[in-house]
Protein backbone atom coordinates (compact mmCIF):
# COMPACT_ATOMS: atom_id res chain seq x y z
CA UNK A 1 0.00 0.00 0.00
CA UNK A 2 1.14 3.44 -0.83
CA UNK A 3 2.31 5.05 2.38
CA UNK A 4 1.18 8.96 0.84
CA UNK A 5 -2.31 7.52 0.55
CA UNK A 6 -2.37 6.47 4.51
CA UNK A 7 -0.30 9.95 5.54
CA UNK A 8 -2.28 12.66 3.57
CA UNK A 9 -6.03 12.11 5.47
CA UNK A 10 -4.13 11.56 8.47
CA UNK A 11 -2.53 14.94 8.19
CA UNK A 12 -5.23 16.45 7.08
CA UNK A 13 -6.90 15.36 10.01
CA UNK A 14 -4.45 16.57 12.51
CA UNK A 15 -4.67 19.59 10.79
CA UNK A 16 -8.34 20.30 11.22
CA UNK A 17 -8.12 19.55 15.40
CA UNK A 18 -5.02 21.32 15.85
CA UNK A 19 -7.32 24.43 14.08
CA UNK A 20 -10.40 23.86 16.39
CA UNK A 21 -8.92 25.65 19.59
CA UNK A 22 -8.31 28.86 17.43
CA UNK A 23 -11.79 29.14 15.67
CA UNK A 24 -13.22 28.40 19.52
CA UNK A 25 -11.44 31.91 20.12
CA UNK A 26 -13.31 33.45 17.63
CA UNK A 27 -16.50 32.62 18.70
CA UNK A 28 -15.40 34.62 21.99
CA UNK A 29 -17.62 37.83 22.59
CA UNK A 30 -17.24 40.47 24.11
CA UNK A 31 -13.60 41.24 22.04
CA UNK A 32 -12.08 44.40 20.78
CA UNK A 33 -11.94 45.26 17.18
CA UNK A 34 -11.25 48.09 14.50
CA UNK A 35 -13.02 49.82 11.57
CA UNK A 36 -10.48 48.26 8.71
CA UNK A 37 -12.84 50.46 6.22
CA UNK A 38 -12.61 54.15 4.41
CA UNK A 39 -16.34 54.03 4.90
CA UNK A 40 -18.40 51.36 7.09
CA UNK A 41 -22.14 51.16 7.70
CA UNK A 42 -23.66 50.74 10.56
CA UNK A 43 -26.99 49.18 10.29
CA UNK A 44 -29.89 48.79 12.83
CA UNK A 45 -30.49 45.23 12.41
CA UNK A 46 -27.67 41.59 11.22
CA UNK A 47 -28.54 41.97 7.52
CA UNK A 48 -27.99 44.07 4.18
CA UNK A 49 -32.27 45.02 3.94
CA UNK A 50 -32.31 46.88 7.52
CA UNK A 51 -31.52 50.64 7.68
CA UNK A 52 -28.05 51.97 7.61
CA UNK A 53 -27.93 54.53 11.26
CA UNK A 54 -24.64 55.45 11.05
CA UNK A 55 -21.35 55.45 8.29
CA UNK A 56 -18.17 55.42 9.86
CA UNK A 57 -15.49 57.40 7.52
CA UNK A 58 -12.95 56.79 10.35
CA UNK A 59 -10.28 53.67 9.73
CA UNK A 60 -9.06 52.31 12.85
CA UNK A 61 -11.82 53.60 15.52
CA UNK A 62 -11.77 51.05 17.63
CA UNK A 63 -15.16 49.21 18.46
CA UNK A 64 -16.15 46.25 21.01
CA UNK A 65 -18.06 43.49 19.35
CA UNK A 66 -21.04 42.15 21.18
CA UNK A 67 -22.52 39.83 19.79
CA UNK A 68 -21.87 37.41 16.48
CA UNK A 69 -25.06 36.33 13.95
CA UNK A 70 -23.25 35.14 10.92
CA UNK A 71 -21.04 37.44 9.36
CA UNK A 72 -22.48 40.20 11.19
CA UNK A 73 -21.24 42.06 14.19
CA UNK A 74 -23.19 43.65 16.80
CA UNK A 75 -20.69 46.67 17.92
CA UNK A 76 -20.44 50.00 20.27
CA UNK A 77 -18.49 52.58 19.34
CA UNK A 78 -16.79 54.72 21.50
CA UNK A 79 -19.82 56.70 22.07
CA UNK A 80 -21.86 54.49 23.36
CA UNK A 81 -23.86 53.66 20.01
CA UNK A 82 -24.56 50.34 18.99
CA UNK A 83 -25.68 48.98 15.66
CA UNK A 84 -24.73 45.88 12.90
CA UNK A 85 -21.92 45.69 11.07
CA UNK A 86 -20.28 43.10 8.80
CA UNK A 87 -17.00 41.39 9.50
CA UNK A 88 -15.11 42.23 5.81
CA UNK A 89 -15.43 45.78 7.70
CA UNK A 90 -13.50 44.89 11.29
CA UNK A 91 -9.96 44.15 11.76
CA UNK A 92 -8.95 42.29 15.24
CA UNK A 93 -5.94 44.70 14.83
CA UNK A 94 -6.60 46.79 18.92
CA UNK A 95 -7.01 50.26 17.86
CA UNK A 96 -7.78 53.07 21.30
CA UNK A 97 -9.22 56.77 21.04
CA UNK A 98 -8.31 59.73 23.55
CA UNK A 99 -10.90 60.04 25.85
CA UNK A 100 -12.63 63.37 26.62
CA UNK A 101 -10.90 65.59 29.13
CA UNK A 102 -8.49 67.47 27.46
CA UNK A 103 -4.89 66.75 25.65
CA UNK A 104 -2.98 63.91 27.08
CA UNK A 105 1.03 63.41 27.28
CA UNK A 106 2.31 60.88 24.88
CA UNK A 107 5.71 59.95 26.80
CA UNK A 108 9.24 58.51 24.90
CA UNK A 109 8.93 55.26 27.74
CA UNK A 110 6.49 53.64 29.21
CA UNK A 111 6.39 55.81 32.58
CA UNK A 112 5.53 58.94 33.47
CA UNK A 113 8.82 61.01 34.43
CA UNK A 114 10.13 59.82 30.62
CA UNK A 115 9.79 63.28 27.97
CA UNK A 116 6.77 63.96 26.58
CA UNK A 117 7.17 63.53 22.69
CA UNK A 118 3.83 64.72 22.15
CA UNK A 119 0.77 66.08 23.24
CA UNK A 120 -2.48 64.44 22.25
CA UNK A 121 -6.17 66.06 21.58
CA UNK A 122 -9.51 64.27 22.58
CA UNK A 123 -10.55 61.98 19.64
CA UNK A 124 -7.11 61.08 18.12
CA UNK A 125 -7.67 57.48 16.86
CA UNK A 126 -4.49 55.44 16.88
CA UNK A 127 -2.84 52.09 16.95
CA UNK A 128 -2.32 49.96 20.15
CA UNK A 129 0.25 47.85 21.52
CA UNK A 130 0.02 45.60 23.93
CA UNK A 131 -0.63 47.35 27.37
CA UNK A 132 1.47 46.89 30.40
CA UNK A 133 1.70 48.42 33.59
CA UNK A 134 -1.49 50.59 33.19
CA UNK A 135 0.90 52.41 29.91
CA UNK A 136 0.28 51.16 26.22
CA UNK A 137 2.05 51.88 23.09
CA UNK A 138 0.41 54.20 21.23
CA UNK A 139 0.83 55.13 17.31
CA UNK A 140 -0.95 57.75 15.70
CA UNK A 141 -0.42 58.45 11.72
CA UNK A 142 3.40 57.31 12.58
CA UNK A 143 3.65 59.19 15.99
CA UNK A 144 4.68 56.91 18.43
CA UNK A 145 4.99 56.67 21.95
CA UNK A 146 3.54 55.45 25.18
CA UNK A 147 0.29 56.70 26.85
CA UNK A 148 -1.70 55.93 30.21
CA UNK A 149 -3.88 53.07 29.82
CA UNK A 150 -6.97 54.98 31.44
CA UNK A 151 -6.98 57.88 28.89
CA UNK A 152 -8.15 56.01 25.96
CA UNK A 153 -11.03 54.05 24.92
CA UNK A 154 -10.47 50.30 24.00
CA UNK A 155 -8.05 48.97 26.68
CA UNK A 156 -8.75 46.63 28.85
CA UNK A 157 -11.31 44.13 29.09
CA UNK A 158 -14.10 44.47 26.48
Amino acid sequence: MNVRLILLPLAAALGLAMAAPAAADDDKVPYWASIDAEIANLRVGPGDSYKIDWVYRRPHLPVKVLRREGPWRLIQDPDGAKGWMRDLLLSRQRAAMVKDGGLIAMHAEARGGSPTLWRVEPGVVGLLGECKDGWCPFDTDGHKGFVREDQVWGTGAP
